[in-house]
């Protein structure tokens, strides 16, 4: 079984994956509560299934880009259980979390195809999304970066192909990007359910992460703002 941990946004996420099944899952949406919460998830849920984390055979964590300190914390918390329990760490892309998670959720919805283009957005700062592109079978059509949206994003891509925008940095692109063809899903939300089929990819495939060394990925350096009022009056 697999422990899959969730940060990189304002959800907090937890869940437990046997193969490409959920077996349980905690998670709170309730902002900046990560630190206070992540633990007790991850408590409860081994409690409940009856294991202990030694048991695991993996923890999976998403690794990035997302919330600085938000990764900090999942990636911290995953370290810290992987080194003390002796199993292995797997760093799972959190935009390619997100593809998995929207494909099995809206699938139904859509009735999506071969030809079908995915495009996972975070919210960035200010105007910023961190994206990438994938096909529907899940390989990278346009690699991750950091961008401001505009009219012509996505023009590169014929309009007779459609092209999905999900995650928490949808909203910022509905009345910006005006590519035909184009469907924005404003109401997908991250949770580490999603993380379960590439988790298990990566552990068939025997792709882990070096506990001691392993750091999120942050996409851009992290910014501290500047103090509108100098405290000390100087």
């Amino acid at each position: 079984m697999i422990l899959c941990i969730e940060t990189a946004t304002g959800v907090c996420s937890v869940a437990l994956c046997d193969g490409k099944s959920v077996i349980a899952l905690k998670e709170s949406d309730e902002g900046r509560s990560h630190a206070a919460v992540l633990t007790v998830f991850i408590r409860d849920i081994l409690q409940e299934a009856g294991i202990k984390a030694s048991s695991l055979d993996a923890i999976a964590v998403s690794k990035g880009p997302g919330s600085y300190t938000g990764l900090r914390i999942g990636v911290s918390a995953a370290k810290g259980i992987a080194y003390a329990a002796s199993v292995s760490l797997i760093g799972i892309n959190t935009t390619y979390s997100m593809f998995n998670g929207f494909l099995d959720e809206a699938g139904k919805k859509y009735n999506f195809t071969k030809d079908d283009l995915f495009c996972p957005v975070l919210d960035a700062r200010r105007m910023e999304v961190y994206s990438a592109v994938y096909n529907a079978e899940g390989k990278i059509v346009r690699e991750l970066k950091a961008e401001i949206m505009n009219n012509d994003s996505f023009s590169q891509y014929p309009d007779e192909l459609r092209l999905f925008l999900f995650g928490d940095g949808a909203e910022k692109c509905k009345n910006v990007v005006k590519r035909k063809n184009l469907v924005i899903e404003t109401g997908y939300r991250i949770s580490a359910s999603s993380m379960c089929r590439p988790a298990s990819e990566a552990f068939s495939e025997q792709h882990f992460e070096d506990v001691a060394y392993f750091e999120p990925f942050y996409l851009k350096d992290f910014l501290t703002s500047k103090p509108v009022k100098n405290i000390l009056g100087k």
